[in-house]
C-alpha cells in the first residue's frame, strides 16, 4: 500500500536555530491557572501553621519525556499532572541541534494522579513515556517507580534516611542516581530494588550525569566542591575535584556568604557544567579542568518563597533546584526567579582557559542576561526547555508553555512591504 500523499497541514515545519533574537521572542502560548489546587481554608478553631507559613502552593518539579511529547508536573498539593504538549513532528537525527516550531494545538491536561499518602517531588520520566520516578515528601524517604498507564507503583527503592533532594535518570540506560539530606549518593537500577552503589559524603549532595552516561558529578555543599566520577569506577576516588569559589562575593560581605548549590547539569557536549544555586547567581564551570568560566547574574534567587521574606544569615536550599537549565543545544541557559520573570543568558562565547592554572582569587566574568521574559505572578520555580521542540515550560503557582512569536516586529514587517513595492 503506497504511503499517503502529505497534505500542507502535516508537512514538517522549517527547523529553527535558537538565537538571542528568537529567545527574546518567547511568549506564553498557554497558561494553566489551575495547575495547583488551592489549599482549603482551615476550619474555625483549628491551627494550620504550616499552610499559613507556605502560603500559595507551587509546582515543585517538572519533567519532559525523551520525545518531548508530554510533560509531567509534581506539586505541593501532592498531585501529578500529565500534559500533552505538542502536535508536531519529531526532529530527525540529522537535525538534532535544530528545533522545530510546534504546529501548536492548545496543550491539554491529560491526567491527574494523586499521592496524598507519600507526597510527590522531583518527577523524572524514565526512557518510557508511561513511567516515572519520584521522591517522597511524607511517610518515608523511599524513591518510587510509578506507572502512569494504570496508576500503580512498579517498584520501591528504599535506603535513604533523609529527604531526597536530587534525582537524575541516566541518559543511556535504566540506571539512576539520588542524593539525600542523609549525606549519601545512591546508584540504582530500575530492575532491582537494592542500590548498586553508595557514596558517603560530608554534606547533602546534588548529582548529575553527563550526556554519555559515563561520567557523573556530585556537588557537596558547605565544602564548595564538585566531584567528577567515572561511572564504571565510582567506588574509587573522583578523577577531578572542582572548587567553586567566587572571589567577587567578598566585595558584598566579608567573610563572603557561602554558595549553596541546588542543581548540576552538563552541557550537551560535556564541556561545561552548569551549577544552579539558591542565591542571586548561577555558575558555569569547565568540566574538563575545573575553571570558573562565568557568573550568571540578574535574577533573584529562590532561597526564599516570597520577596517580602528576609534572607537568613546562613544560606539554604529554599525552593531552589529546578529553576535553571540548558537549552538542548547548550547555547543558552534559562532560569526562573523569585520575581516570576524568566532570564536567558547566551553562553556561546564563554572564555577558553585550557591549560591555564586555576586562580581562585580572580573574580569570574559576569554574564548579564540577553533577554528577560515576563513570567509568573509568583516565583518561577521550574524552567525547562523541550528536548525536541522550540518550546519552553515554566511553573510556579501556574504552568506556562512558551513558544517563539513568529509574527515579527511591526516596523520590520512594514519595511519589508515597502521594499516589495
Amino acid at each position: 500500500m503506497p504511503p499517503p500523499t502529505p497534505t500542507p497541514s502535516n508537512e514538517p515545519s522549517q527547523p529553527l536555530v535558537l538565537s538571542p533574537a528568537l529567545m527574546s521572542k518567547l511568549k506564553p502560548a498557554r497558561i494553566f491557572k489551575n495547575a495547583v489546587e488551592t489549599p482549603t481554608p482551615p476550619s474555625p478553631g483549628s491551627a494550620s501553621p504550616r499552610a499559613n507559613q507556605l502560603g500559595q502552593r507551587h509546582i515543585s518539579g517538572i519533567s519532559f519525556d525523551d520525545r518531548g511529547d508530554q510533560i509531567i508536573t509534581a506539586a505541593e498539593d501532592e498531585t501529578f499532572r500529565l500534559y500533552n504538549c505538542k502536535s508536531g513532528k519529531r526532529v530527525p537525527p540529522s537535525c538534532r541541534m535544530l528545533l522545530r516550531v510546534i504546529d501548536f494545538v492548545p496543550a491539554r491536561q491529560v491526567k491527574i494522579l494523586y499521592s496524598k499518602k507519600y507526597g510527590v517531588d522531583l518527577p523524572r520520566f524514565t526512557h518510557k513515556n508511561t513511567a516515572i520516578l519520584h521522591a517522597s515528601t511524607k511517610e518515608d524517604d523511599t524513591i518510587r517507580y510509578h506507572s502512569l498507564h494504570d496508576n500503580k507503583y512498579l517498584q520501591y527503592f528504599k535506603g535513604h534516611k533523609g529527604r531526597v533532594v536530587s534525582l537524575e535518570m541516566s541518559p543511556v540506560d535504566d540506571g539512576f542516581m539520588s542524593g539525600s539530606f542523609d549525606k549519601t549518593v545512591r546508584l540504582w537500577d530500575l530492575r532491582s530494588p537494592t542500590c548498586r552503589g553508595l557514596l558517603n559524603l560530608p554534606a547533602p549532595p546534588v548529582v548529575a550525569y553527563d550526556a554519555s552516561g559515563l561520567v557523573f558529578a556530585v556537588g557537596v555543599n558547605q565544602y564548595s566542591r564538585i566531584l567528577l566520577y567515572d561511572q564504571a569506577n565510582f567506588d574509587k576516588a573522583p578523577f577531578l575535584t572542582i572548587t567553586l569559589e567566587d572571589a567577587s562575593l567578598s566585595r558584598i560581605s566579608y567573610p563572603p556568604r557561602a554558595i549553596y548549590m541546588t542543581s548540576l547539569s552538563f552541557s550537551s557536549n560535556g564541556k561545561y557544567l552548569l551549577v544552579g544555586c539558591s542565591g542571586d547567581a548561577h555558575y558555569i564551570m569547565d568540566a574538563f579542568e575545573g575553571h570558573l568560566l562565568a557568573k550568571l547574574e540578574g535574577h533573584t534567587g529562590l532561597e526564599r518563597r516570597r520577596l517580602d521574606i528576609p534572607r537568613n544569615i546562613e544560606p539554604s536550599r529554599g525552593c531552589s533546584g529546578e529553576e535553571v537549565s540548558w537549552t538542548p543545544d547548550s547555547k543558552f541557559v534559562v532560569s526562573g526567579s523569585l520575581d516570576g520573570k524568566i532570564y536567558v543568558w547566551d553562553t556561546q562565547n564563554l572564555p577558553e582557559k585550557k591549560d591555564q592554572p586555576i586562580d581562585l582569587k580572580v573574580p569570574p566574568p559576569s554574564l548579564p542576561p540577553v533577554a528577560v521574559l515576563e513570567g509568573h505572578p509568583g516565583p518561577s520555580r521550574c524552567v525547562k526547555f523541550n528536548p525536541r521542540f522550540a518550546m519552553m515550560c515554566s511553573a510556579g503557582a501556574e504552568l506556562a508553555f512558551w513558544l517563539p512569536d513568529q509574527s515579527g516586529d511591526p516596523e520590520e514587517v512594514a519595511k519589508e512591504l515597502l521594499k516589495k513595492k
